[in-house]
């Protein structure tokens, strides 16, 4: 199947149109994830008429655009947060062996208060206790604690985001992340599609994501939104 990398100019909302279209709430003006899943969202373009029906979506909770254009929000929407993000896919096939000795773990239902108290803790991106519903997460524990953790979250055509990875303070420098990783882009390539991820453009986790064979291609706006103000 040929790539259509065209579709990650504008990825929640294909995302939402495409591979993960049952979970979508909206319609043709706006889309996004259930608030249970998270906040991201998704527009055809910054209009009159796909705001209002964003705001809508938001209804009191917040919700999340990327796009390659600034963010001029409409329809009762204002910016609570915004900053760089950047999109990165992978180019390079294949993962290096593992070499780790703890064994990571295949995350569930139930470890959803912990994975969502990590994200919260560490700010990989938005995490709610349904979002491991969207592809396998594996997780690190030291004991019963969770300290590591990284998934699966937007899919599209022949394309599939590596999402939630984040380490607990206490645990990094230990590789656990690029362990974590490794057993997701493997799934993802074995099934022959394609790795992009996304990160604030900040994140120094990407010298490690580089590593691992990832290239910019794009740099985005994001925004949290939320109605009032």
């Amino acid at each position: 199947m040929l790539l259509d990398t065209a579709l990650l100019d504008n990825p929640i909302w294909n995302a939402l149109s495409t591979e993960h279209v049952k979970l979508a709430l909206g319609d043709e003006r706006a889309r996004r994830y259930p608030t249970e899943i998270g906040p991201l969202s998704g527009i055809p373009a910054q209009t009159e008429e796909s705001y209002e029906a964003l705001s809508e979506l938001a209804e009191d909770g917040v919700v999340v655009l990327f796009s390659v254009e600034p963010i001029v929000p409409a329809g009762g929407l204002h910016v609570v947060r915004s900053g760089p993000i950047v999109q990165m896919v992978r180019k390079t096939r294949g993962v290096e062996a593992d070499a780790g000795e703890l064994i990571p773990r295949k995350l569930t239902a139930e470890d959803a208060p912990a994975m969502v108290a990590l994200a919260d803790l560490t700010e990989p991106g938005p995490f709610r206790l349904r979002t491991l519903e969207l592809g396998n997460f594996y997780g690190i524990f030291h004991g019963l604690e969770l300290v590591a953790m990284a998934g699966k979250r937007m899919h599209l055509p022949g394309l599939v985001e590596v999402s939630g990875v984040c380490t607990h303070p206490a645990a990094r420098g230990k590789g656990y992340a690029r362990r974590l990783m490794q057993i997701v882009i493997d799934e993802i390539e074995r099934d022959g599609k394609t790795t992009l991820l996304h990160a604030y453009s900040t994140n120094p986790a990407i010298r490690l994501y580089e590593a691992l064979g990832f290239e910019t291609r794009q740099e985005f706006h994001f925004a949290a939104l939320v109605n009032g103000g």
